[in-house]
């Protein structure tokens, strides 16, 4: 590894990100990008409006609907792999489970901007938000298969509240929208190979342009409650487990999810 896992954990936990530059060798991101361009050409084919109006991401990549059995143990193997468990362990090391796979890539809308946003402000409101950056949050890997302009992210956000500035962008309140910039930004350039990890509950936004396509590998800690977000589709069957060389993450999930319905 590229820095120890003390030092990935200290940058984590006080800036709520950390880049590894040339992470995943050409052959790695080669593999990886073949499967992922084949889901998303079926996929922008089955939403073609959808795609041509508002998206800007995609989901479940994992899952049975757009890949074929091959194609979905090598995204498991690759998420499973130990360059990707090292870089996971670091930053949670008690029972990390999977959650799940986004895509991201440029709108063909041009109306749509990037934009500023915490991502637990989809699921709950102002005070709830508050609470979330005190507790366990959800992990991105975020792997770039072509050169991007990456992240703008505003480091610490992960455990403090908006400041005045912020709270009016990403609320677009007081004359203010959320592609609006912040001062408190920090633009992060990608390319291919790179690994950048970050909080989803931190502030930050996806930069637009280039040939922006890169997959997220979403993890949690088995002691949050998360586990109701993952579809039971997107997670390895008892052969593909069979396969893997750690397949803890899956592993911890399945368990999770079995302790539901139990």
């Amino acid at each position: 590894m590229v820095e120890n896992s003390q030092q990935l954990s200290s940058r984590y936990d006080e800036q709520g990100y950390f880049v590894i530059r040339n992470y995943f060798d050409d052959a790695q991101i080669s593999s990886l990008r073949q499967v992922i361009l084949k889901f998303h050409e079926l996929w922008k084919a089955d939403n073609q409006e959808f795609y041509q109006e508002e998206a800007f991401n995609s989901s479940l990549i994992t899952g049975s609907e757009y890949l074929p059995v091959d194609d979905r143990a090598a995204l498991f193997d690759f998420i499973s792999s130990k360059k990707v468990m090292d870089v996971v362990d670091a930053v949670i090391p008690d029972n990390p489970a999977f959650m799940n796979t986004q895509l991201f890539f440029n709108p063909v809308n041009p109306k749509l901007k990037d934009f500023w946003h915490r991502d637990c402000q989809y699921d709950y409101d102002i005070e709830d938000q508050m609470n979330v950056i005190l507790g366990t949050q959800v992990l991105h890997l975020r792997v770039p298969l072509f050169d991007e302009p990456g992240m703008e992210i505003i480091p610490g956000t992960h455990k403090r509240w908006d400041n005045e500035e912020e709270y009016n962008v990403r609320q677009e309140v007081n004359g203010k929208v959320n592609s609006d910039s912040i001062s408190g930004g920090k633009q992060i350039t990608l390319a291919a190979g790179d690994l950048l990890v970050f909080s989803a509950d931190m502030i930050h936004r996806g930069r637009y342009g280039l040939d922006r396509l890169a997959l997220d590998i979403l993890i949690f800690d088995s002691a949050a409650d998360y586990v109701d977000y993952v579809d039971d589709d997107c997670l390895p069957t008892q052969s593909m487990l069979n396969n893997m060389t750690d397949p803890r993450l899956f592993m911890n999930t399945l368990r999770l999810k079995s302790m539901v319905c139990s």
